[in-house]
């Protein structure tokens, strides 16, 4: 397996086993010396109580081709051989989730490894995929950083292009060696194991990035314009519900400040406007209740999760990202797909597969546009302010939303922060999502828990570091608001 530029992540090579055969030794003191001098570090009391079981055992796994000769120049008929395949990862960690495992019979267990075996055992040629090996270890890099900084109990990245779904990288932590089999990383964890993708098995509400969706339907059916006055007034009561805003706003914003400012009032309203229905078959048109398609196999039977019951006040509450949990391979897919000019995409791991890009449409150019407009506010000088990146244009939405406990209910200080976003914002080519979990960062006495404290400032740097590579030219300056309208129209 190798990156989109030929990097090995995954390769079989010949390695020898050497066992041994108790009831072929003839001399036990003088095969005792001879391993000593070849292999120094051996428990030999260990290897002793061996040998008098009269049973074959394996004495040394994948030894080198210099101790080979060296064993096979003994001449010594207790000592046997064994040529196999191994599989080797000679990037370690830093692709794990994608590459995944196999076991000691070459099977494949996880990741393509698994969903790719018979391909990977029979194809000549090496495959090749989407993932770029330098972008994988900035973003890595960037989200361990911050890991210590927020002290978050995991997190995930997702860079994809908008056009093609084609997966530019893919983290989660924490990560696993894929070559070290031991077994230490159990699954009994659950999301909070090394061995889980929280990027494409995570299911998580996500919170305000969801009034993205609700922005767009809005658009789509022409209920409203950038400039539409929106009642924001706060709080909304439902029966025993109660929707308010994060801070204090205006009784009434425009559309266009609805987003801005995060309002989860006016996006209810939109939402009750726009009813269940349509809000419902909008959703399953960006994807959100099928499998994503990518090519892992942990992500085959993941769809959203939802009310049996979708109620008005459920309508209302997944307006802004609460009531509805999605894996963030979910979010980014139909995040560009509504902003890369409204054409459907899937994502893919696989380079030249043809298979991400689609002509189903999911809303109009010209609201693909409006919407760009009105996240590049958002990160102008809205919620994600931390997010701008000097030299290039990004347009995206935060989102945080209390974690569901097991038992029902959210916790009250314990939250799933998540930016996403799309650059440059004058003409979209990638999709960049993060997202931590229980995220902490102190200003002065004062803990911020909210995405635009923790996880647009990731995104920001991330940005910063690979942009260049993708072979995104900065700009001499950063352009103001209506330098970029100029530009999207």
């Amino acid at each position: 397996i190798i990156d989109r530029n030929g990097n090995f992540l995954a390769k079989s090579v010949s390695s020898v086993d050497i066992g041994i055969n108790p009831l072929e030794v003839i001399n036990q003191k003088k095969l005792l010396l001879n391993l000593g001098y070849i292999f120094p570090n051996k428990n030999y009391e260990i290897i002793k109580k061996q040998l008098k079981k009269n049973k074959f055992f394996w004495f040394e796994k994948k030894i080198s081709d210099e101790n080979y000769e060296r064993i096979m120049m003994l001449g010594d008929k207790s000592i046997q051989a064994k040529e196999k395949l191994s599989r080797v990862y000679p990037q370690k960690n830093l692709f794990s989730h994608i590459i995944g495992q196999i076991d000691d019979d070459n099977i494949g267990i996880s990741g393509l490894e698994k969903s790719l075996d018979k391909q990977l055992k029979n194809n000549k040629n090496p495959t090749k995929l989407t993932v770029d090996m330098d972008i994988q270890f900035l973003i890595r890099e960037e989200l361990i950083k911050y890991n210590k900084i927020f002290r978050t109990k995991g997190s995930t990245a997702i860079l994809m292009n908008v056009n093609t779904g084609e997966i530019i990288s893919l983290v989660s932590l924490p990560d696993f060696d894929p070559n070290d089999r031991s077994g230490k990383f159990s699954k009994k964890n659950g999301s909070d194991s090394p061995l889980f993708n929280k990027g494409v098995q995570g299911l998580y509400e996500l919170g305000s990035v969801f009034k993205v969706f609700t922005a767009a339907l809005a658009l789509e059916e022409k209920i409203v314009n950038l400039d539409t006055l929106v009642d924001t007034s706060s709080p909304i009561v439902w029966g025993k519900h109660r929707i308010s805003n994060y801070h204090r706003l205006p009784e009434q914003l425009s559309f266009t400040d609805v987003i801005v400012e995060s309002s989860n009032t006016g996006t209810s309203r939109l939402a009750q406007e726009l009813g269940g229905k349509r809000q419902k078959e909008f959703l399953a048109q960006l994807g959100f209740f099928e499998s994503s398609g990518v090519e892992l196999v942990e992500g085959k039977n993941i769809t959203s999760q939802y009310p049996a019951n979708w109620s008005e006040i459920s309508t209302m509450t997944i307006s802004y990202g609460h009531g509805l949990s999605s894996s963030p391979l979910h979010v980014a897919t139909a995040f560009a797909s509504v902003l890369n000019g409204g054409l459907r995409i899937r994502p893919t791991l696989i380079k030249d597969s043809n298979k991400g890009a689609s002509k189903i449409r999911i809303v109009e150019q010209g609201v693909s546009k409006d919407l760009i407009n009105i996240l590049y506010q958002v990160v102008d000088r809205g919620t994600a302010s931390a997010a701008n990146v000097y030299g290039y244009s990004v347009a995206g939405k935060t989102g945080t939303a209390n974690k569901v406990k097991s038992t029902g209910g959210y916790y009250k200080k314990k939250n799933i922060t998540t930016f996403a976003s799309v650059f440059p914002a004058e003409k979209p080519k990638y999709v960049l999502l993060v997202t931590l979990d229980e995220p902490i960062v102190m200003t002065g006495q004062k803990s911020r828990r909210t995405a635009g404290w923790t996880a647009a400032p990731i995104a920001s740097e991330i940005i910063y570091r690979v942009a260049p590579l993708l072979g995104i030219r900065p700009h001499l300056h950063n352009r103001s608001h209506n330098d970029l309208l100029m530009v999207v129209n």
